[in-house]
């Protein structure tokens, strides 16, 4: 198959619980781009690609995601116009699996590629979780029980879905293999960091981080 471009997923740490599914003749090009403005705080950065051979095919992969789920795609009104924009309420790693998906039906496996984040990048996505963490302190502190999730239930590391921790007290303790300790513990061990990270930012209920119930609850 002769490729014309690719449809990439980018992510930016500015809009943590979103993704930008798009097409490009020019991946790191169309990221420069984006990359120009200073309206976000942080870059943008190629989390996967996928090379095709027709222009417009994120159109019918956007498609897709909108007959699954159409309230994952951004949408808003400015000056009574409508919105539609290529930002998806997603994780990378959900949005990647779309992707292999469509590379295994179309036995185009090879054309799929995850890139590994610089060094830069993953200091942002860092210097983002600790702004998120922040911002988080100043909100009610969090519990199992304020988001309704009881003793017992299982949570899964978004990083790794096969990764799941268990519920063992109505704040904030979790067990990890066979170790009771708080939900940020477990998710500052799994990430390596030396420093304490915010557990709720790292792990997901029924397919929603935590971080993201709460705010939707308002708890």
């Amino acid at each position: 198959m002769e490729n014309k471009g690719y449809i990439y997923i980018l992510t930016n740490p500015s809009f943590p619980t979103y993704v930008k599914i798009g097409y490009a003749d020019d991946v790191n090009a169309r990221v420069r781009q984006l990359n120009r403005t200073e309206c976000t705080p942080f870059a943008f950065r190629v989390y996967a690609t996928y090379a095709v051979n027709a222009r417009l095919t994120d159109m019918k992969l956007h498609d897709i995601i909108d007959k699954l789920n159409p309230e994952l795609r951004s949408i808003d009104n400015v000056n009574g116009k409508k919105r539609v924009r290529e930002f998806y309420a997603m994780t990378a790693e959900d949005a990647y699996s779309l992707f292999e998906a469509m590379a295994e039906i179309h036995g185009t496996e090879g054309n799929l590629k995850l890139w590994r984040a610089t060094e830069k990048e993953i200091a942002e996505e860092r210097a983002a979780d600790e702004i998120a963490s922040e911002s988080s302190e100043k909100k009610s502190k969090f519990t199992f029980k304020a988001l309704g999730i009881d003793v017992g239930e299982e949570l899964e590391y978004i990083h790794d879905r096969s990764i799941k921790v268990t519920v063992a007290d109505e704040i904030r303790r979790v067990t990890y293999n066979g170790e009771t300790s708080t939900l940020s513990a477990v998710a500052t061990k799994l990430l390596g960091y030396s420093y304490t990270v915010q557990g709720p930012l790292y792990f997901s209920y029924k397919g929603e981080r935590l971080v993201d119930m709460r705010d939707r609850l308002g708890v």
